[in-house]
């Protein structure tokens, strides 16, 4: 025993040691561990019990993160659909999927998940958007985006996705990498969208007053008293959150070393007033969370239930999944696993000003403001959880049109909404550094205008 204490003990010390030649901070190095085997832990549980990618496939993703993390000893068990994960056994940890609500990190004496009933959605055969048949490729298209995902990956950008959905049909859809039409695939921070239209439903139905403050009980006492959930849905909330996902992060801590990811935001100070200063923050998007399971009743059961009935059942989701944290709670920020089909529902909610098959899930005014500049100084062409592409000096993608708003993600997911063309255009894949898509949309969008005259 004193032996392997000795042995870990310089394992940590050469950490640090080389952290510090390398200019990274004893926080960052030390962090490490936790973080790695939490990171690892989570996306390769949901890369193979959400999206059935292989094991290698699951880990050759998860290496792209940081070279450190191919130095995890990575253990599956399918029977139990458990991921365990170890660094130089400085930390481990365990993800577990469970059916409706996919895969956590475990953490001691948290066990909320386990008391979900979870009763599974038929599928529907009717024509998207409402089901999942799709008569209406076009052959130009289809070819334009099929070329576009090739090239892609001939130059190592890993698209797994492309869709096009243009006057309310699936003109064209093109998938790669062991993807497709139905594989959930993760949209990072393309969650933040989705969480906002549940806001913006619970708004309609009158579950939640939008001028009510404070939001949450904690904050009665102090300056935070002043945050308006229209200050949370711009991220001009004021509140400290660093998102730079770094070992000792913020965000990092939150989403894989924390039970609840609502909590570890709660506690965060004010360092700006409210309404006045943009910071991204998918911590602000993790209270957005924890709003909607406080209005919803206030537990896993009910909040699921919720939104089965008002989200998932209405847009006709049919390959999805929110998965939550330990403690029961939708990551907001983080993790919705949607088909390209399914993410573009959404986008088609929004083209169609707040409804689909039918019905209505939040108010025309919702949508107005959701693609509408928010008052802060630093960043306008933000608003309800969605970017803009107008609010700056410039274009935020310079050769798409003006009205252009977006869902975007990490490893360069985009669900593009173009109302002036009824476009949406869904982008999902694996991209390490920046993704073409000012350049590649252009060409899409400038074909649909061809097409159309």
């Amino acid at each position: 025993m004193r032996k392997v204490f000795i042995a870990v003990l310089f394992v940590l010390a050469l950490l640090v040691s080389v952290g510090s030649l390398l200019g990274i901070t004893p926080r960052y190095v030390l962090a490490t561990p936790a973080v790695a085997t939490g990171i690892g832990a989570k996306l390769l549980c949901s890369a193979r019990y959400v999206s059935s990618f292989s094991a290698e496939q699951a880990f050759d993703d998860l290496v792209q993160y940081s070279p450190a993390l191919q130095y995890l000893s990575v253990d599956y068990d399918d029977d139990f659909k458990t991921v365990s994960t170890s660094f130089f056994g400085l930390a481990s940890s365990q993800a577990h999927f469970l059916p409706g609500i996919g895969c956590a990190n475990e953490f001691d004496q948290v066990h909320d998940r386990e008391a979900l009933s979870n009763n599974e959605v038929a599928r529907l055969a009717s024509h998207w958007p409402h089901g999942n048949r799709v008569e209406t490729t076009q052959a130009s298209m289809q070819a334009l985006l099929e070329e576009i995902l090739t090239q892609d990956n001939q130059l190592g950008l890993n698209t797994r996705a492309l869709l096009l959905v243009q006057g309310g049909q699936i003109l064209a859809e093109a998938y790669g990498q062991g993807s497709g039409p139905n594989t959930p695939l993760l949209g990072w921070s393309m969650a933040k969208s989705l969480m906002s239209v549940m806001l913006g439903n619970l708004a309609l139905r009158g579950r939640i007053d939008p001028q009510h403050a404070p939001l949450f009980p904690s904050w009665a006492n102090d300056s935070r008293r002043d945050i308006h959930l229209q200050d949370l849905l711009h991220m001009s909330d004021g509140l400290a959150f660093s998102e730079e996902y770094n070992p000792g992060d913020d965000a990092t801590a939150m989403l894989f070393t924390e039970p609840s990811a609502s909590t570890y935001a709660l506690a965060k100070p004010l360092i700006h007033p409210p309404g006045t200063h943009f910071n991204y923050s998918s911590g602000t998007a993790n209270l957005l969370s924890r709003l909607y399971f406080e209005h919803t009743g206030g537990n896993l059961q009910a909040a699921y239930d919720d939104y089965i009935e008002n989200i998932f059942i209405p847009l006709s989701f049919q390959d999805a999944i929110f998965e939550t944290d330990a403690t029961g709670i939708f990551v907001g920020s983080s993790y919705f696993y949607a088909s390209a089909r399914d993410w573009a529902r959404l986008g088609q909610l929004m083209l169609n000003e707040g409804e689909i098959n039918g019905r209505r899930i939040v108010s025309r005014q919702w949508v107005m403001q959701s693609k509408a500049t928010n008052s802060t100084e630093n960043n306008k062409a933000y608003g309800y959880q969605w970017w803009l592409n107008e609010g700056g000096s410039l274009l935020r993608w310079p050769d798409l049109p003006n009205d252009t708003f977006a869902a975007t993600g990490n490893r360069q997911q985009y669900l593009m909404v173009v109302p002036s063309l009824q476009a949406v255009i869904v982008r999902l894949g694996w991209t390490s550094g920046s993704y073409p898509v000012n350049e590649r949309f252009a060409r899409i969008l400038e074909a649909v205008e061809s097409n159309g005259q």
